[in-house]
């Protein structure tokens, strides 16, 4: 009888601390999220409207940025919601009454973790399957949008062994302008370049290169020989318009099974390996990332009761949050600059912080 009614207290606790977390970080993202909407609509409305797509293109516009701005702002949400619960139930003496009744701090860590575990696998299959998806979305929209997409930016990429130039993407990513293509052998060694004015996809018959020039490459022998100008020719490669739309949105969101393709050299790339292996491993550490927040905001049950919202705990308290999400994101970019392996660019932070949260709780424990 006395093991049931535990178990029902218990289970009481969890559902009554885990909505609270979950009620607060819901709260904080949808107010930072609307913040940074708004932020970008104000940024891209006359673009938008310049582009004729009217009140209809800036619900699209926010509609498709919405997962990106999601996945940005759910470290902070978590922070600050975390801060916000904790601190309430310790200014209304919940917390006190908690602790009086046996359930030590990490205790309420512990009733806390699944709540914040399941966010964070929110928030990776957020980062894996859905802000890939709108953020293709929203750039093939863009660049089909675009009245001058001539003047978007170039970009390299590998192709298996060869190396390819596209001057800019129009249509969405069903044409292209300036094309070149630098074949390789399997020893890596060039040996044909070609230059086409432009390329366009024709659906089932894959890609045209038109107005094409090349050169053929003897490099054992040291010879090189033009080769003779061909008005179309089609062109061999698996690639399609959303691979285009993607190689030129440079550094956008990727799915676990895109960047494994990358790194195997079964898909075009135009990223390093460091930087492909950091994003993955930074992508499926974010739960553990929102458990070390959550550790973090940790100390303000410790508010005296007589100091109230006069305290400065929680100040310190988000100010260590917002800490540690700049240090992971400056190893982040020092991992991505190839300054640092994966690993170092990702683990550290996490290690570090997670010591430091669990010094000060024990420190406050045995006062």
């Amino acid at each position: 009888m006395m093991s049931k009614a535990t178990s029902n207290t218990r289970y009481v606790l969890l559902r009554y601390l885990s909505g609270a977390l979950l009620f607060r970080v819901l709260f904080c993202c949808g107010v930072l999220v609307s913040l940074l909407e708004i932020l970008a609509l104000l940024e891209q409305t006359t673009p938008i409207l310049q582009r004729h797509q009217g009140v209809l293109g800036i619900l699209n516009y926010a509609f498709m940025r919405l997962p990106f701005l999601l996945s940005g702002a759910l470290p902070l949400s978590m922070l600050i919601g975390a801060l916000l619960m904790l601190t309430q139930l310790t200014l209304a003496s919940e917390m006190a009454i908690l602790r009086a009744a046996g359930l030590s701090t990490f205790g309420v860590y512990k009733y806390l973790v699944p709540a914040t575990l399941l966010i964070g696998l929110a928030g990776v299959v957020l980062d894996d399957q859905i802000t890939p998806r709108s953020e293709q979305a929203l750039a093939a929209w863009w660049n089909r949008t675009d009245p001058h997409p001539e003047q978007g930016h170039s970009f390299w990429f590998h192709d298996g062994t060869n190396l390819n130039a596209v001057g800019h993407v129009a249509d969405g990513g069903n044409i292209l302008g300036t094309v070149d293509i630098y074949l390789r052998n399997e020893q890596h060694m060039l040996v044909k370049t070609l230059h086409a004015h432009n390329a366009h996809y024709i659906g089932a018959y894959g890609w045209l290169l038109y107005d094409v020039d090349g050169l053929g490459i003897d490099l054992q022998n040291q010879k090189v020989d033009r080769l003779p100008h061909v008005a179309e020719m089609p062109w061999q490669t698996t690639l399609h318009p959303q691979d285009f739309i993607r190689l030129s949105a440079g550094n956008a969101p990727l799915s676990t099974s895109t960047v494994i393709g990358m790194l195997r050299g079964q898909l075009p790339s135009d990223s390093s390996p460091g930087f492909l292996k950091a994003g993955l491993m930074e992508r499926f550490l974010r739960p553990a990332s929102l458990l070390v927040l959550l550790l973090i905001a940790m100390p303000v049950i410790y508010i005296p009761p007589r100091t109230g919202t006069r305290s400065w705990l929680p100040v310190w308290c988000l100010g260590a949050g917002l800490l540690f999400i700049v240090v992971q994101g400056l190893l982040r970019a020092m991992g991505n600059a190839g300054l640092l392996p994966p690993p170092i660019a990702t683990v550290p932070a996490l290690i570090i912080f997670t010591l430091g949260a669990l010094t000060v709780l024990l420190r406050n424990e045995t006062r």
